[in-house]
């Protein structure tokens, strides 16, 4: 008679590393969208391997596999091939360059929201705002999962940002200084000084909303 409530837990695992099969199987998926976007704008810039990789100092494997979807970028490698695109980041969200009407749309509904989601680094960017390349002004809703990091390397790109924490805790690096940002705490600066963020907390995610105003591009 105990027999079958034995067997229950059993089932339940499986169902779990199901879901979880599932979701690594759609983590690459992620990678090959933006890998052919980048692609994409590559070609319509009409610009070489050689010649991203001569402008980024990234190697021209390391770009080949960006582009296949072999390899996971981090923020700062995307940040930096978007300057050289001459592209906002949220270009990258896979907005369709010069789209009918998409530079002119007002609204984005909720379930329209683009995400791009670094799945190594911890880090997912949710754009708020209508996707367009030609886009200067972009509204993000960044989600930091617990440790989730931009990486140890402080980083640079065109534009100004400015951010308001809504949950959670963010440190955030801007030059040589660091801040501990808590629910309710506000940030702006240049996107030219170096700069890195990250989740300190081990246990909790934090979400920020977060604003990127690209300035020379294009």
């Amino acid at each position: 008679m105990r027999r079958p409530a034995a067997a229950k837990p059993v089932k339940k695992v499986k169902a779990k590393a199901k879901v979880k099969a599932i979701a690594k199987a759609a983590e690459p998926a992620m990678d090959v969208a933006v890998g052919r976007r980048i692609r994409d704008l590559r070609r319509i810039r009409q610009f070489s391997l050689e010649t991203v990789a001569s402008r980024t100092d990234l190697s021209i494997g390391f770009l080949s596999q960006i582009e296949r979807g072999l390899s996971s970028p981090s923020l700062r490698v995307l940040a930096t091939l978007a300057d050289v695109l001459g592209v906002g980041i949220a270009a990258l969200f896979g907005a369709s360059q010069g789209g009918e009407g998409a530079s002119d749309q007002v609204v984005t509904r909720g379930f329209q929201r683009p995400e791009l989601k670094l799945w190594r680094t911890g880090v997912s960017k949710q754009l708020l705002s209508p996707a367009s390349a030609e886009n200067r002004l972009n509204l993000f809703l960044v989600h930091l999962e617990p440790g989730g990091s931009t990486g140890d390397e402080l980083y640079t790109h065109d534009g100004e940002e400015a951010g308001l924490v809504l949950e959670g805790e963010m440190m955030l690096t801007v030059d040589s200084e660091t801040w501990s940002l808590k629910t309710g705490d506000s940030f702006r600066f240049a996107s030219r000084r170096p700069h890195r963020f990250s989740n300190p907390a081990q246990d909790a995610k934090a979400v920020v909303l977060w604003v990127n105003c690209v300035t020379g591009a294009g």
